[in-house]
Parts: structure tokens; sequence; C-alpha cells
């Protein structure tokens, strides 16, 4: 086993805890997130375990069932440059497509109250 073997099996098994984490986080069954992802359950689990290494495609459809960033898989996975970075909250929060205008604009009111109170919280 070489140093770039094991430095695969590392990243792969850190991509599959973090796929069950966020599924775990979400209240997704591996079922259901397979389901959602379009493929089987054994291979689900068997990415979550760090025994398979997933293509893009597929990783995108986990992605896409968690309702995360697929970038975000990618970039645990080794597909991206490290130059990546994921969105901010802001950024998030307005290409959310699943959320209208007003909602939107009430989480930023939110957000932006609590980055607020904080930031005086540590000048105090």
């Amino acid at each position: 086993m070489t140093i770039d073997d094991t430095t695969e099996e590392k990243k792969g098994a850190d991509l599959g805890a973090f796929i069950r984490q966020q599924r775990e986080r979400a209240n997704i069954s591996l079922r259901k997130l397979a389901d959602k992802a379009g493929i089987s359950n054994p291979y689900l689990s068997q990415i979550e375990r760090g025994l398979r290494k997933p293509s893009a495609e597929i990783l995108k459809s986990i992605a896409r069932g968690l309702s995360i960033q697929a970038e975000s898989l990618y970039s645990r996975a080794g597909l991206l440059e490290d130059g990546f970075s994921p969105p901010t909250v802001v950024e998030a929060i307005e290409t959310d497509q699943q959320l209208n205008q007003r909602q939107k604009q009430v989480l930023l009111d939110i957000y932006r109250t609590f980055v607020q109170s904080g930031a005086k919280e540590e000048t105090e």
C-alpha cells in the first residue's frame, strides 16, 4: 500500500462519514436517501463506510437528496482544487430556490441581528 492509497482511503472514509453525518442531521434514513439519490441501499451504505468511491454524478445525486451543495461533497472527495470555498450564509440564503423572497429577507434579517449581537457581546 502506498501513501497515495492511504490518502485515498482516508478521503473515502471522511467523505462517507460526512455523508452519514449530513443524513443523520437531516433525519433521513439510509433507505430514504438512497431512494432520493436514485442509488441502491447497499451502495450508499458502502459509500458511507468508505468502501466505495462514488462518481461526481452520484455525489451530485446524494447532495441533491440531502439538500446540500454538491461542491461540499466534491471537495471532500478530492474532486475540487483547494481554492474552493463554500458559500457564505448570506450567499446560501440568497441562492436557495426553496425559499421565496420574503422568507429569504426574514432569514437574512435574523442572521444579521445574531451576527451584530454576537459582535457586541465580544466587545463588552
